[in-house]
């Protein structure tokens, strides 16, 4: 039955778990500490690989690249095999902890440990990114549609206050070293990345008690191998995207826009360690910031969308992330820098919920195979944050600056902004359907 308070509050809860990972391992304290301490023998930024010489700042764009690209490559496979052996719940737990234990290992990175720690950001990264896909596919099965925009909001709002009380805590311990001993920087570093992998796996498992798990296959849908069943899955899905105009349209746009957002979002912290050379604690509290505000920003933009239609609420939101590029490309001071946080805040949750919220209006409302017809969402979203952060890489390893691989973004979100111009808002389509029926 949809719209069980039960479960939606269950599903809501995994955000409030999970997001902790994005706000500290990918957001704020790691990404400073690994500026920090993913140095060479003489305090260089240029360290050394697996054997390639690389500077820090472009290696970490290089890790999330690899991280999201295992990602789209196991989702498809992740996916049809839950819908087919409906053990949705349980492949969405097993990437929960794969990624809960990547982050607590995080605690034994060191200077010469930063081999291993780059493994361990990129699995954490696996696990997060893999339990989201089941995640986003509970959604148009436990709400009805009138229901998704609010509940996709409320999960991300969920996830903001969730993070922002763990990200409080583990700031304590690096602002206020006398609270705990007098414990140092780096220490108090580490074990916020073991608090990350405690809370995550320990909220989990309130989510994972009320999720429902899905109806298994009849055998006779299921006979054979499971691999090849499940290509035959995502084989009748794609056939059925591809019929679906408006589907098609929104999944193309939505791949160019994300692109950028994604990169911003994994990239600000270091390019306002490397590039404005802003102290740790600045930087630190500034991601808070945004945290706060991305709350009333994934609301606001809720309700645009219940007034104007999701996509130009959508339109709304990428007008705003051509307006931050534009500024963070001249950007020079720490004050003009808070302000574009505060404008990323507002847009960044916004924009997450309504693309989610979106995508699920447009899937067939009839369809079973909600994991699959999810995990084309994912790959998409998955492979624009592969190829916007290895784009960003490369742009800073060959010109020597982030500010021109700021105008890349800034060209993406210009595409973006033309590709969802082309979309009619659902509202206007369907007034639009109803007018032709009459006719």
């Amino acid at each position: 039955m949809k719209n069980n308070p039960r479960v939606i509050n269950a599903w809501c809860l995994y955000d409030w778990a999970n997001s902790v990972h994005s706000l500290v391992i990918v957001s704020s304290i790691f990404p400073v500490y690994f500026s920090a301490t993913a140095l060479n023998n003489t305090g260089g930024n240029v360290i050394d690989f697996l054997g390639f010489s690389v500077k820090n700042s472009v290696l970490f764009s290089y890790a999330v690249s690899v991280s999201f690209l295992l990602i789209a490559l196991l989702s498809p496979f992740s996916s049809a095999l839950a819908d087919y052996s409906g053990r949705k719940k349980s492949f969405m737990q097993f990437f929960c902890l794969l990624g809960s234990v990547s982050c607590s290992l995080l605690y034994f990175f060191t200077q010469e440990t930063t081999t291993f720690a780059v493994f361990c950001f990129i699995l954490s990264l696996v696990g997060w990114g893999g339990s989201i896909v089941f995640y986003n596919s509970y959604l148009p099965e436990i709400v009805t549609e009138d229901q998704i925009d609010r509940v996709s909001a409320r999960g991300f709002t969920m996830g903001y206050i969730g993070s922002v009380l763990l990200m409080v805590f583990n700031l304590t311990m690096i602002l206020f070293p006398q609270w705990y001993g007098g414990m140092s920087g780096a220490m108090a570093s580490r074990i916020s990345f073991l608090t990350v992998g405690i809370w995550w796996l320990g909220f989990s498992q309130l989510s994972f008690r009320y999720l429902p798990d899905a109806e298994r296959r009849r055998a006779a849908e299921t006979s054979g191998n499971w691999l090849f069943n499940g290509f035959r899955e995502l084989k009748k899905v794609y056939a059925q995207v591809q019929k679906q105009a408006l589907l098609k349209k929104f999944l193309l746009a939505f791949f160019v826009y994300n692109m950028a957002v994604q990169t911003v979002m994994y990239i600000a912290t270091i390019f306002g360690s490397d590039e404005l050379k802003l102290p740790a604690q600045s930087l630190i509290i500034t991601i808070l910031l945004i945290q706060l505000i991305a709350i009333p920003g994934a609301i606001l933009f809720a309700r645009l969308s219940g007034r104007f239609g999701n996509v130009y609420a959508l339109m709304m939101a990428v007008t705003v992330w051509i307006g931050i590029c534009v500024g963070a490309y001249y950007v020079q001071t720490e004050y003009q820098f808070y302000a574009l946080a505060v404008l990323v805040g507002l847009v960044m949750g916004g924009i997450q919920a309504l693309s989610r919220a979106t995508y699920s209006k447009l899937i067939p409302g009839d369809t079973q195979e909600t994991a699959s017809y999810f995990s084309f969402y994912d790959v998409t979203e998955k492979l624009s944050i592969v190829i916007g952060t290895l784009m960003y890489g490369l742009i800073e390893q060959v010109t020597g600056s982030m500010r021109n691989s700021v105008l890349a973004l800034l060209a993406l979100f210009v595409v973006g902004l033309l590709l969802l111009w082309r979309i009619p808002s659902q509202k206007v389509y369907r007034v639009h359907l109803e007018t032709e029926e009459i006719s």
